[in-house]
């Protein structure tokens, strides 16, 4: 990491990721200011006080992150950008349940959120550069002229795979102290460092639905949409009507666990069909995929896809990763072909490539080839 004495404003959200970020940057030199980001405080009501780490932008994670700066003897903002969450993440969320998809709203809050919204205002107070506690690394190619977005060096926190979206722009200005450390090394430097968040839990739901019920928070916002989705069908893959479902958005491809109906074996869901209001379901080896079609396709170390590449490719945050090939369809479209089939390939969610440690790209899965 070159120290350029920059001005960096650090995405601080009371966290103990956010907060060494913050205390590392200041050890090398930087002039640091904390920014914690007010996205969404309409959840509240549904975590009892001693889960209010888990609500976004809760008073006591403000609370953290100023305690944290004020230790650090660094400046402390807030940034209101709740109407562009709004807009931009959590209508989306909604948006794709109701349309049998299964979006990831941390990529889009990403995007838009942490690396547009959030970095305009930055350079416009003046800044070089913004941090956030991300796993993942960013390094110039000086034979590319490309900036290249690299995995944290701790597979299991790695982050890069909710980071694709970032353009060339993005990236020149950002930089992730942690993505060489292991997340142990980093609880060690917040002890060191003595922050009030040394021993602070990381949350692991979508931070404006802290208890983690995707169905009530879809209801709760569009109730007259959902009812209008219920009752729909059940059918196996020979077209055979098994039951009825509560709503096709409260499913997911490979859902094997409340689905209300008995067969006499396991089934899954194997498809999502908004058009005709049903749900497929399949045995085990109905979900297996042998490609992709993805859209809204951003090349981070590429300029283009020109002809098919090879690469490894990972469908969801936590997938272990296979090889195929790359086939282009047009600017923001590609085809994948798995060198081996795949398991519950969701449309809504992201599909990222890499090579080694690189990430080469990354789009949204639009639909399974079988």
């Amino acid at each position: 990491m070159t120290n350029n004495k920059k001005t960096v404003y650090v995405g601080m959200s009371g966290g103990v990721d956010s907060s060494v970020a913050a205390a590392l940057l200041l050890e090398e030199g930087y002039n640091v200011i904390g920014v914690t980001l007010r996205l969404w405080e309409g959840e509240s009501h549904v975590v009892p006080a001693a889960n209010e780490d888990k609500i976004c932008c809760s008073l006591k994670a403000v609370n953290d992150a100023k305690l944290v700066c004020d230790q650090l003897g660094i400046p402390h903002r807030m940034l209101d950008l709740q109407p562009e969450f709004r807009e931009w993440v959590v209508e989306n969320f909604i948006e794709e349940y109701l349309s049998g998809r299964t979006p990831n709203p941390c990529v889009i809050c990403n995007i838009k959120i942490k690396w547009q919204s959030f970095l305009r205002h930055v350079l416009k107070w003046g800044g070089g550069f913004i941090a956030t506690g991300h796993y993942a690394r960013v390094e110039h190619d000086s034979v590319t002229s490309r900036y290249l977005l690299l995995r944290g060096l701790d597979r299991w926190k790695d982050q890069s795979y909710a980071l694709w979206g970032l353009t060339q722009e993005s990236l020149s200005h950002t930089i992730f102290p942690l993505g060489r450390l292991k997340k142990k090394e980093v609880r060690n430097l917040a002890k060191k460092f003595n922050l009030k968040t040394s021993q602070k839990q990381e949350s692991q739901e979508i931070c404006f639905i802290p208890d983690n019920d995707y169905n009530r928070f879809i209801r709760d916002q569009v109730p007259e949409k959902v009812e209008a989705l219920e009752n729909g069908e059940i059918i196996d893959t020979r077209g055979n009507r098994l039951g009825m479902h509560r709503g096709y958005p409260f499913y997911t491809i490979g859902q094997r666990k409340g689905l209300g109906i008995a067969v006499g074996e396991p089934v899954y869901v194997s498809e999502i069909d908004p058009g005709k209001n049903r749900i497929v379901v399949g045995r085990k080896d109905d979900l297996f995929r042998r490609g992709l079609v993805a859209n809204k396709i951003n090349w981070v170390a590429l300029n283009g896809l020109g002809k098919p590449k090879r690469a490894f490719v990972k469908i969801r945050y936590k997938d272990p990763g296979s090889f195929a090939t790359i086939e282009p369809m047009g600017e923001k479209q590609v085809r994948i072909i798995f060198d081996k089939p795949q398991r519950a390939v969701t449309p809504g969610q992201s599909v990222v490539f890499y090579e080694k440690d690189i990430v080469l790209g990354g789009g949204i899965i639009q639909e399974g080839i079988q």
